[in-house]
């Protein structure tokens, strides 16, 4: 048992220059003080079901403000656990979410619980004299195999979509290194996204970062069909697809790094190429939803046969988000089509909740993965019970940053801690994405 002595939060800026909040919880055993702080991530391609991230929508910062979850924290959380003995972090959790008392956070918001507890769980560890992923395997995973396993990590490389000011509808093109070590996997990581980097740049294309560290250039598609037109014996039937010159970019950086198993995955965030209107700005019936990708507009069945098509040329092994949210004929169709071939995983198809996940993904048999983001719920024990559930259906699990990210760690010792199948932790640049990679490394050498 621990009392908590104090609960104290402040705002911060994220990897985007928005604030977000930093929280530090300090705990008392009989005299012994601890504390530990933890730092909140933000999301810019956000799911509609996803738990309220409060913010203030005032003048300040643009709306982005987060004063009033800062007080929520300060004030109405701090009132009802500061004094109070706990035996565990997840005690904490329960309390806050029944004070919380809303199915997505909107009282307190999700941003609020979540700042606590983080912070909490690494404080319970701290006092425990443990690393953080032990105590969270000791909590919440203690029925998996005592031999360590790391996840693959998926590096996203080049940003499009929402994460990036180009003409690419996919937002995430990513690598999976496969030598079978963390600390190779990583240095395959550093290299290939260098090569990458200087096959661009050898080509007149810009290397500025998008949102996750990936590279985020505007193709010349004009040059480009006309450079394939020179080489083919049919110009006539040269047809453009944006995201297939994106992927060759990447097998090209492959070769060149030597790691030729190295595999690939998409984030394709079909959300935000979804036509839901037609040209007057009506709504568009569901059985006529189309998908605009790579200068075509698509039908459900289409889209499924482009994927089909993306993965027999390319060695993708995972797609993201195939489809919209709400779209679950699409997912059907998805699922029907390539749900034995690859992992087809569920962001704000599931939102890290599982409700929705038992609702929408298990009554419809939808999907075989699901993205973890702790924002998405807002609680570490919550993201827990979401990572248990979908292990014990058979789905994958895909622990993941968010694009406004902080410094903080965390994430990497609740993917080794739960076994996670994968990490998606953004490109091998910028410190915020860096340091998660480099948790993974210190990890492997506490072993």
């Amino acid at each position: 048992m621990a009392i908590i002595s104090s609960v104290y939060s402040r705002w911060i800026l994220d990897s985007r220059g928005n604030p977000t909040i930093q929280c530090t919880v300090e705990l008392d055993q009989q005299g012994k003080k601890i504390s530990a702080t933890a730092s909140v991530p933000s999301g810019a391609s956000t799911g509609k079901h996803e738990a309220l991230e409060l913010r203030d929508e005032q003048k300040e910062f643009h709306g982005k403000g987060v004063s009033k979850a800062i007080s929520n924290i300060n004030q109405t959380i701090a009132e009802n656990i500061v004094g109070k003995d706990f035996a565990t972090a997840a005690d904490i959790d329960e309390l806050i979410i029944k004070l919380e008392n809303s199915p997505n956070k909107t009282n307190l918001g999700a941003n609020s619980v979540l700042g606590v507890s983080m912070a909490a769980h690494r404080a319970f560890a701290n006092l425990s004299g443990i690393e953080l992923w032990q105590y969270l395997r000791r909590l919440y995973f203690s029925d998996l195999p005592l031999a360590p396993k790391f996840p693959q990590l998926m590096c996203n490389v080049l940003n499009g979509g929402a994460h990036a000011n180009n003409n690419l509808a996919i937002q995430e093109f990513m690598i999976i290194p496969q030598t079978g070590e963390i600390e190779s996997d990583v240095q395959a990581a550093s290299e290939i996204y260098h090569d990458l980097k200087n096959t661009l740049s050898s080509d007149g294309y810009s290397t500025a970062l998008g949102d996750e560290g990936g590279f985020a250039p505007k193709f010349n598609l004009e040059n480009i069909v006309n450079s394939q037109k020179d080489d083919s014996e049919n110009p006539e039937n040269i047809e453009l697809k944006p995201s297939k010159i994106v992927l060759n970019y990447l097998n090209s950086a492959i070769e060149k790094s030597g790691y030729s198993g190295t595999k690939m995955a998409l984030d394709c965030a079909a959300n935000e190429f979804m036509e839901l209107l037609d040209e007057e700005g009506n709504p568009v019936p569901s059985e006529d939803i189309k998908y605009k990708i790579d200068n075509s507009l698509l039908s459900r069945s289409e889209l499924a046969d482009y994927y089909m098509g993306l993965i027999q040329d390319y060695p993708i092994v995972s797609i993201e988000d195939g489809y919209g949210e709400d779209d679950i004929l699409g997912w059907e169709i998805l699922t029907e089509t390539l749900g034995k071939k690859i992992s087809l995983i569920g962001d704000d198809l599931f939102v890290t909740n599982p409700h929705r996940f038992q609702k929408i993904g298990l009554e419809n048999q939808i999907a075989n993965g699901v993205l973890i983001k702790l924002n998405q719920i807002g609680s570490v024990s919550e993201t827990c019970q979401m990572i248990n559930l979908a292990k014990e259906n058979n789905y994958v699990t895909s622990v993941s940053h968010r694009s406004g990210e902080t410094t903080d760690s965390f994430i990497s010792d609740l993917a080794f801690a739960a076994q996670s199948e994968f990490i998606k932790l953004g490109a091998p640049a910028r410190g915020e994405r860096v340091v998660k990679y480099n948790r993974l490394l210190e990890i492997k050498d506490s072993l």
